[in-house]
């Protein structure tokens, strides 16, 4: 399921002396599979964007094709479209509102009219998904979860729907360390497993070097470039003028290779440094110098 953005323009308050520009004429692709990142600072657009995939904001000007149709055509079926379409909000368990987990799961398929039988099939999917034992949860009430585990239970209702496409807006925000490797580690397994098209917003740039395949960098409602992490990482100037940083890993390298070490310049993920530096030491301890 590809979705293609042609020349997207979204003002708010148009018409009016508040009109503000958050989207400016922008054009690009996601394509089947992918996992994609889109990265920027505060008020770049991000949140604004994601929000035009699934017809949720209609454009100022310009058109979200998905699989060649308009979303905002005057004779598509949008509801039919945006069931593909999967949306997480920041803070999703903020939306939690039934009794029990496989209730609040549920909601979606039985909104579809499905059967009894696959109601619960996708309810037990999406929580196999997300890391949650049906057993052990089905009947609790989510509201006596830990935080990380009350965000799983709120994107499982998205995943029962059976999304070709997922989008998150910052799934990590405020978690502790072990809830968000939770979130990061069901998002790898899902894009891997199922194929999973996820487009991801983050401003955790280590988030998005473990887990994207393509990086979208946003500023003042534009594009201002688009490329794999290790070109995009590489890029310091770039990232510094989207203000932003790089992955820890990167900047450790940065920092190592200003000392002398004969490193790479466009490491950013900490195994792919940490294979470089044994090797370093394993050349040096062979020829008999000192280890670094």
């Amino acid at each position: 399921m590809s979705i293609e953005i042609r020349n997207l323009t979204h003002c708010y308050s148009e018409g009016s002396a508040l009109r503000t520009v958050a989207l400016d004429d922008i054009s690009m692709t996601i394509e089947d599979g992918e996992f994609l990142g889109i990265i920027g600072h505060t008020g770049s657009g991000k949140s604004t964007l994601v929000q035009h995939l699934n017809g949720l904001l209609k454009p100022t000007s310009g058109q979200i094709l998905v699989d060649g149709q308009d979303l905002n055509g005057e004779h598509v079926n949008r509801r039919a479209l945006r069931q593909r379409i999967g949306l997480v909000f920041q803070y999703p368990e903020y939306q939690l509102f039934e009794e029990t987990v496989a209730k609040d799961i549920a909601f979606g398929p039985k909104n579809q009219g499905l059967s009894k039988a696959e109601i619960d099939q996708r309810v037990r999917y999406a929580m196999d998904c997300v890391h949650l034992d049906y057993d052990k949860y089905n009947a609790r009430s989510p509201f006596e979860l830990s935080g990380g585990q009350m965000r799983r239970v709120a994107i499982a209702g998205v995943l029962a729907m059976k999304p070709s496409v997922l989008i998150l807006d910052e799934p990590t925000a405020g978690l502790d360390p072990r809830g968000r490797d939770r979130i990061l580690s069901m998002l790898e397994e899902l894009h891997s497993r199922d194929n999973v098209t996820i487009v991801m917003v983050s401003h955790s740039m280590d988030d998005m070097a473990r887990l994207a395949t393509r990086l979208i960098v946003m500023a003042e409602g534009r594009i201002l470039a688009t490329g794999t992490p290790r070109e995009i990482f590489v890029r310091e100037d770039l990232m510094i003028a989207a203000g932003l940083g790089v992955p820890d890993a990167a900047r450790l390298c940065r920092a190592l290779r200003e000392k002398g070490l004969d490193l790479p310049d466009n490491l950013y993920r900490p195994e792919e440094l940490k294979e470089h530096l044994l090797r370093l030491w394993r050349a040096q301890r062979e020829g008999g110098a000192a280890p670094c």
